[in-house]
């Protein structure tokens, strides 16, 4: 089993910037792409980024490089620097991870088994 903890959220003006982390415990040797999803309200849970073992790394096209994404494998950690904040980067944030490598099609909520239980990014104007 895995556990998968997220941190860092919180509320921030246009412009600002916030660094996600997620912590992972448990069985840890056994994850290998690890993610980035948000989900806004009334909307369905959305890939951010995602990285690998190998250090295959994608983004969403739509964040325009305002995002980096880093995992710390020595302390089972995964992270998400986020700049340039933007009104519509508000929603909950979640870590997720899986046994298998990224590809460039692993963007799906369901192409992942574990998950956080979400951390709030509010980004106001």
């Amino acid at each position: 089993q895995v556990q998968l903890v997220e941190s860092g959220g919180g509320s921030v003006q246009a412009g600002g910037s916030l660094r996600l982390s997620c912590a992972a415990s448990g069985t840890t040797s056994s994850l290998n792409c690890m993610a980035w999803f948000r989900q806004a309200p009334e909307k369905e849970r959305e890939w951010v980024a995602f990285t690998d073992l190998d250090g295959y790394t994608n983004y969403a096209d739509s964040l325009e490089d305002r995002f980096t994404i880093s995992r710390d494998n020595a302390k089972n950690s995964l992270f998400l620097e986020m700049n340039s904040l933007k009104r519509e980067d508000t929603g909950m944030y979640y870590c997720g991870g899986g046994r298998s490598y990224c590809t460039r099609y692993r963007t799906r909520p369901s192409d992942f088994g574990y998950w956080g239980q979400g951390t709030q990014v509010t980004v106001s104007s």
